[in-house]
């Protein structure tokens, strides 16, 4: 930090922004300066590189708050399966990796076979096709398959995932990489008490990002972190924008901005 007018903030501190649409409807997403508000801010936890807090990452930061909510849900990992969706992408990798951390059984869903590898490495215990779960089957409930999920797919894959749920299950929601709509039934939610997770990071409070960055430098093994690691430049934006849209990109993407 080279100037603050904040109270909880002074020249030479680190901090971790992501969210409140930096980016998107702030400027600075990239940018080598930018001025923010200081609400945003979460200091940078002792420990933590800044490479390994960018690293983590909205994707990241936003996995740790899908744990969470399970946690906050009550699920256990004595309870049974937990599905990850897109489990080679941001938040899928760095879920993955903090519940096999934390006891769980994972099952990582990916519809690339190259990744097979990488997912095993970070803790999945086993490892599904994409397509498996991609098509939702018109029961409105099938066998209770998952204690848990963490989705950051949306679309047909949450519907598919529904009716799979066990009694009492949870499905934490935070993406949409396959579309916007859910079409289902309420049945799942009548008759098993399955809850549909609703997890937000871009307008988190500031309590909450603080307990969840904590829990990213207990809960997160840093060496799989850096198994995730990918290092490029500005000039290789215009390439990882089009391989991210053709879901080419595992892990995360770390950008050296030349400062």
């Amino acid at each position: 930090m080279r100037e603050s007018h904040h109270a909880d903030y002074k020249a030479g501190d680190q901090f971790i922004l992501t969210g409140w649409r930096v980016g998107e409807i702030h400027w600075g997403g990239y940018a080598e300066k930018a001025r923010v508000k200081g609400d945003w801010l979460v200091p940078l936890p002792q420990g933590l590189s800044t490479e390994r807090a960018m690293a983590i990452g909205t994707a990241g930061f936003t996995a740790m708050l899908c744990v969470m909510a399970l946690e906050e849900h009550g699920v256990r990992p004595d309870q049974g399966d937990v599905l990850v969706t897109g489990a080679a992408g941001g938040v899928g990798s760095v879920a993955t990796a903090i519940l096999a951390r934390l006891g769980y059984r994972v099952v990582a869903s990916t519809g690339r076979a190259e990744t097979h590898d990488y997912l095993r490495s970070l803790g999945a215990a086993e490892i599904i096709e994409r397509a498996s779960i991609a098509t939702p089957s018109g029961k409105p409930l099938e066998s209770e398959r998952w204690a848990a999920a963490v989705d950051s797919v949306g679309g047909a894959t949450l519907a598919a995932i529904l009716p799979q749920m066990k009694y009492k299950g949870a499905v934490a929601a935070c993406g949409l990489a396959g579309g916007t709509k859910l079409e289902t039934t309420v049945i799942p939610f009548i008759i098993r008490g399955v809850s549909l997770l609703g997890v937000d990071s871009v307008a988190c409070p500031l309590l909450r990002r603080k307990v969840a960055w904590a829990r990213l430098t207990k809960d997160l093994p840093m060496e799989k972190l850096d198994s995730m690691i990918e290092r490029a430049t500005l000039e290789d934006l215009p390439r990882l924008g089009k391989a991210i849209l053709d879901g080419q990109v595992k892990g995360r993407v770390v950008v050296d901005l030349g400062v």
